[in-house]
């Protein structure tokens, strides 16, 4: 093709890009947010199961991997004794391309001193609410704890259903249940993405919090239920926008959950990682009470922007491949 080596986003789309940027820079400099860089390279890989690292060998044999988040760079920050503080970032992750995601993506990435989940819940809303401006926004969001939800639109008890229950709720077959065998967070997951998120109202923000201790990733957990996190994520629609958590703080669960990281990447047959120990080291420091969260920059346009399809928000969308 004569023409393929043009952009295939126009002017006009950089244009809002460049506004809800404009935007995000704006919320956070009227209160007083601290913009930080961090590498794009490090030494360390996500620990998390869900998320595939991108690795990068250099000339001399060493081998460095291509980010998935600011989020550990930015902890040590804050065990260094940064103020509040914010990060826009290119990230990266293996394997997931679709309509909805890209292998690289922009993340905006924040900490809050001293935020307990509803405050920061709260941010997290003013700064969607800022960057889209919908009148449906008005209102406010559903506010919907993640148990509820399961068992309100979904009829699961995600504290007692076994995996056959889920795996039948989710009409599974033998080859999706032999690929998600016992992991019943991998069940729930599968769930929340094909019967709980589509029944959220359509025009509408809903956060979606106190998600189970198995799914605490770096949340504390919930001080008055222990069997939960403090963690949520935000939807419009379906389309999930956000994920952030009142941050762990305690090095020794951190610890635990690095190793059973990588049992449970080892029973997958996933690539088992080193933690960083940097960061373990910041946080045997003191990291201090904070509340962090992740907002997809891109998932930002595809609403302002009112397409469903993210290459349509990427000005160079041939470089993403198609799911």
């Amino acid at each position: 093709m004569p023409d393929s080596w043009q952009p295939t986003a126009g002017v006009e789309t950089a244009r809002r890009r460049a506004t809800l940027l404009s935007e995000v820079h704006r919320y956070f400099a009227d209160q007083n947010v601290l913009l930080v860089d961090t590498p794009t390279l490090g030494r360390f890989a996500a620990s998390d199961p869900q998320t595939e690292s991108l690795l990068v060998a250099a000339g001399d044999g060493s081998c460095r991997y291509l980010q998935t988040s600011p989020e550990l760079f930015m902890k040590r920050l804050l065990a260094a004794g940064y103020p509040d503080i914010y990060a826009i970032a290119h990230v990266f992750r293996d394997g997931e391309e679709g309509l909805r995601h890209a292998t690289e993506f922009t993340m905006i990435e924040w900490y809050r001193h001293g935020f307990e989940l509803a405050d920061i819940v709260g941010d997290t809303i003013g700064l969607i609410s800022q960057c889209l401006e919908r009148p449906a926004l008005a209102d406010g969001p559903a506010i919907v704890d993640y148990a509820a939800a399961f068992r309100d639109r979904a009829g699961i008890d995600v504290f007692s259903d076994d995996v056959t229950e889920l795996a039948r709720r989710a009409g599974a077959d033998s080859a999706l249940s032999d690929q998600l065998g016992q992991d019943r967070d991998a069940w729930l997951d599968l769930l929340l993405s094909t019967l709980v998120a589509p029944s959220f109202e359509s025009e509408q923000l809903t956060v979606l919090q106190h998600y189970p201790d198995s799914q605490a990733a770096l949340a504390r957990p919930c001080p008055a239920d222990s069997r939960l996190a403090d963690r949520f994520e935000v939807f419009y629609g379906d389309l999930e926008l956000a994920n952030g958590y009142v941050e762990l703080t305690d090095a020794c669960e951190q610890r635990r959950r690095f190793a059973a990281d990588r049992s449970l990447r080892g029973r997958r047959g996933q690539a088992v990682h080193a933690p960083d120990p940097q960061f373990l080291a910041a946080l045997s420091n003191g990291l201090p009470d904070c509340a962090g969260v992740a907002v997809g920059l891109e998932r930002l346009h595809m609403l302002y922007d009112q397409t469903s399809d993210i290459r349509d928000v990427l000005s160079f969308a041939t470089e993403v491949p198609h799911a």
